[in-house]
């Protein structure tokens, strides 16, 4: 630790929240701004803001800068937040929401509000949600966020007692429906839902990896000759777990394990061929740590 009290992993985490708000400014700038998409939140409606702007101030011909704009509803947000909800937005916040200011001013001044291409509103969706995804994913990997109507949500769900993220899915999808008033244009709702379907996928896809390994649970009489086969010819382990039959109330060996694809397939054939009546239900793991896959450990000290 230095004498500051900063630790390596510490200015890491601060150099990734920097990191990903820039690729998320990246994001709205070149992709999501210049076709009006409204995306939810702040930046949602400093979109908008910064359109139906245009033309107003002999200073800012095109429009309120979009960075400035949601920085001046951050500060407010984070301080009504910390007010109701009690300190409970740290230090990263405010270097999160921050950073995006910065870093969305910076792309405003130094490339302006052109589209990186042109006349490819659905091409611009995609890639500006994989962006928003991206970037965000980094900064939640920091364990951080960037503010926004996060906090909103997180007041509402005081006080009504809803859980936070249907609060928070509700607040941005009344953003984007507000688009719809603003602009007159139905495509751009319908854009702006794309663009946070990718976003939240790209997300889950950050922060859990892109997992090609499937739960397995199966119920077969042959318990003893799948467990061999699980062992020694595909070197993986699992576990017995006892259970009873619904009907005749008797006594199953239930099998969990996990494989990869591939050898899903295997056991599939496997299954058929030595015990047809078994039951096996393939489940998507989103995630797998132990023994034989990515350590507790090494999950904790990623990013």
């Amino acid at each position: 630790m230095s004498k500051f009290g900063f630790t390596r992993k510490t200015v890491w985490q601060y150099f990734l929240i920097f990191l990903g708000s820039f690729i998320v400014s990246a994001g709205f700038i070149l992709f999501i701004s210049p076709y009006k998409f409204v995306p939810g939140g702040v930046y949602g409606i400093s979109i908008m803001i910064h359109h139906l702007t245009q033309g107003m101030f002999q200073h800012f011909p095109d429009g309120l800068p979009i960075g400035v704009v949601s920085l001046c509803m951050d500060v407010p947000l984070t301080i009504l937040g910390t007010k109701i909800l009690g300190p409970h937005f740290g230090v990263k916040t405010v270097v999160g929401f921050m950073s995006m200011s910065v870093c969305t001013s910076m792309l405003e001044y130094f490339y302006g509000y052109a589209p990186l291409v042109e006349n490819q509103p659905l091409l611009s969706a995609i890639f500006g949600g994989v962006l928003l995804g991206v970037g965000s994913g980094i900064v939640f990997k920091a364990q951080a966020t960037t503010g926004g109507t996060d906090i909103v949500a997180a007041i509402l769900s005081k006080y009504t007692r809803l859980p936070l993220g249907k609060l928070q899915i509700a607040v941005d999808t009344v953003v984007v429906f507000i688009s719809l008033v603003a602009f007159q244009n139905w495509a751009i709702p319908m854009f702006s839902l794309i663009v946070i379907y990718i976003n939240g996928k790209v997300i889950d896809i950050i922060l859990q990896g892109m997992s090609v390994q499937k739960a397995l649970i199966i119920i077969s009489e042959k318990h003893d000759e799948i467990r061999s086969k699980i062992i020694k010819d595909m070197d993986r382990g699992g576990t017995y777990l006892q259970g009873h039959g619904m009907f005749e109330n008797a006594e199953k060996h239930v099998i969990f394990t996990v494989l990869d694809r591939k050898e899903v397939e295997i056991m599939k054939d496997y299954i058929r061929e030595t015990d047809p009546l078994a039951f096996m239900a393939v489940l998507d793991a989103s995630e797998v740590l132990g023994e034989g896959f990515k350590s507790i450990t090494e999950k904790s000290n990623s990013f």
